[in-house]
């Protein structure tokens, strides 16, 4: 009889053992695949570079650099030379993440003939992507919370049904104001009711949600398809290089902890310098953050 108890509390020993190295290694794994480098976004790097890069130097730079997805932000001068940079990246082998949505309206329609050329652009180019949506602080101008909410459900509804007609999808942009409060963000997804609405979470945006982020991450963490990072010190500046900042390295780990899947945004988002120095340094600075964090299997995709 004793020795069979004895089988049994080996057995189960055993089994505990086993349990824990299949956690450990899933952790390893989902952690990798969250900050491996094939899980980077290349975020602001069009209107930003100082060498203003035609769409092929821009394709090149991303190779060169290693990252496979990039985001497509815009000023008005970039947007004629839009469609050959999405055919420039998809030769290149470079996926079109998102383009920026950025909506001004006006008083008797929602968007304005920029927001249409896009769709238009889109459309023709056969591109399934996100828009990352974001209104002007003016859309809102002089209304109170309720009329906000109210018009950013119908309009954020319009746009939605118009982004589904063509294979796209809408992620709601944190860029300060009303719009870019998360929970204000969260209550519009919900009251519209559309599982396919996701969000895009900026931390240069946020630095004032810096203390409450693990508790707001929770809440948001259904919905985000893409964090933006850099690096973030507390009394500012709003952007600084990953790894130079004293709070990102928590807020990495958060999301670690939080079991968030989505991508991570690398920003070159400077004014008057080279993208292409910039992002490197972003590189480097996760990179060490990643050593800081002993996730070595995701440092050894760099």
């Amino acid at each position: 009889m004793e020795n069979g108890k004895w089988k049994i509390r080996y057995l189960l020993v055993i089994w505990g053992l086993l349990v824990l190295n299949s956690r450990s290694m899933l952790a390893q794994t989902n952690a990798t695949a969250l900050f491996g480098k094939q899980n980077l976004v290349a975020w602001c790097i069009v209107p930003y570079d100082s060498l203003k890069r035609t769409p092929a130097q821009r394709a090149q730079m991303l190779q060169e650099l290693g990252i496979k997805k990039f985001a497509y932000d815009w000023r008005d001068e970039h947007l004629p030379t839009m469609a050959q940079e999405i055919t420039t990246m998809q030769k290149a082998g470079i996926a079109l993440k998102s383009v920026w949505f950025w909506v001004n309206g006006g008083q008797d329609q929602i968007l304005d003939k920029t927001n249409v050329f896009i769709l238009e652009t889109l459309k023709k180019q056969q591109v399934k992507t996100e828009l990352w949506l974001s209104f002007n602080e003016s859309f809102f101008a002089g209304l109170t919370d309720d009329e906000k909410f109210k018009k950013a459900v119908a309009s954020v509804g319009s746009i939605q049904k118009r982004a589904q007609a063509i294979g796209c999808t809408v992620m709601l942009y944190n860029h300060g104001s009303w719009f870019g409060e998360p929970e204000n963000q969260i209550k519009i997804i919900k009251a519209i009711g559309d599982k396919k609405i996701g969000m895009v979470y900026n931390f240069h945006h946020a630095h004032e949600q810096v203390k409450n982020f693990p508790q707001l991450l929770q809440h948001m963490k259904p919905y985000l398809t893409t964090v933006n990072i850099n690096g973030m010190r507390t009394g500012g500046p709003k952007i600084l290089p990953l790894g130079q900042g004293d709070l990102e390295l928590q807020m990495l780990q958060d999301l670690k902890n939080a079991g968030y899947r989505g991508s991570l945004g690398i920003i070159g988002h400077t004014e008057h310098e080279d993208v292409k120095q910039v992002l490197e340094g972003n590189l480097h600075g996760l990179q060490q953050l990643l050593q800081t964090m002993g996730e070595t299997a995701a440092l050894k995709t760099y």
